[in-house]
């Protein structure tokens, strides 16, 4: 048997998503469907993590074992082929039977981009946004540190969200201006649904009322949906990388 890993690019605008699911399109279905078709073969794909409906990725991971010995040269040529415009595989490699794109992750990273500039090539990949200006930034930066460690994320993430365990570790936190952009950066060892989201949305809340970190801990040690900030749209949101 062969595990084989694939760095995966999209454009989630399309898309119900990265996870399969009925009477959805969705990345991890367009992407199996061409292995099947070229491998001839039924695999099961393993993605890192899910991404909501219209997020983007630019540095998912997955992973599929098959005995095939594959060539990923012509592999990863032919699939990107026959692949939409808006899904690309942009590496491929041959690992460990005991690799698991999601389990063996040790954290992950998103980038949130807030556009201050209306444009046409921007409308799908930012959210438009009054301009920050550099003291703003450092408003939010400090407003921030407040997420750093491990916490209870339950009233940042969706309330139907069903697991049990809603502690996550972030490891980095910051906001940066760059050109016509505010990017909004944060690595953990895990996330929730909708959290990352409903985190940028209540740091901009807090910002523009003036509220001080306290607003945030309370927030935290609520643990209710409600006490949080509305959600930015999704179209901003990237998965930027996986880490092993």
């Amino acid at each position: 048997m062969n595990n084989y890993k694939l760095t995966i690019q999209y454009d989630g605008t399309n898309y119900s998503g990265w996870q399969i699911q009925e009477n959805a399109v969705t990345v991890q279905q367009k992407i199996r469907d061409g292995i099947n078709l070229i491998l001839k073969e039924q695999v099961n794909l393993l993605g890192s993590g899910r991404t909501d409906t219209g997020v983007h990725a630019l540095g998912q991971v997955a992973n599929f074992q098959s005995e095939q010995e594959i060539d990923l040269y012509k592999f990863i040529y032919s699939l990107n082929s026959i692949l939409p415009e808006d899904i690309s595989i942009t590496n491929s490699e041959k690992v460990e039977l005991d690799f698991h794109s999601r389990f063996s992750a040790k954290t992950r990273s998103y980038i949130y981009l807030l556009s201050h500039k209306k444009s046409p090539f921007y409308k799908n990949y930012s959210m438009e946004y009054p301009e920050l200006s550099q003291q703003k930034i450092t408003v939010l930066n400090n407003l921030s540190k407040v997420f750093i460690g491990d916490n209870d994320f339950t009233s940042f993430s969706r309330k139907n969200e069903e697991i049990d365990n809603k502690m996550c570790n972030i490891l980095n936190i910051h906001w940066r201006r760059t050109g016509f952009f505010t990017l909004f950066y944060i690595e953990a060892d895990r996330f929730l649904h909708g959290m990352v989201r409903t985190i940028v949305g209540t740091l901009l809340y807090a910002r523009k009322n003036n509220f001080d970190e306290s607003y945030l801990k309370e927030i935290l040690e609520n643990k209710d949906r409600e006490s949080a900030g509305q959600a930015v749209l999704a179209k901003g949101l990237f998965l930027y990388k996986v880490r092993y």
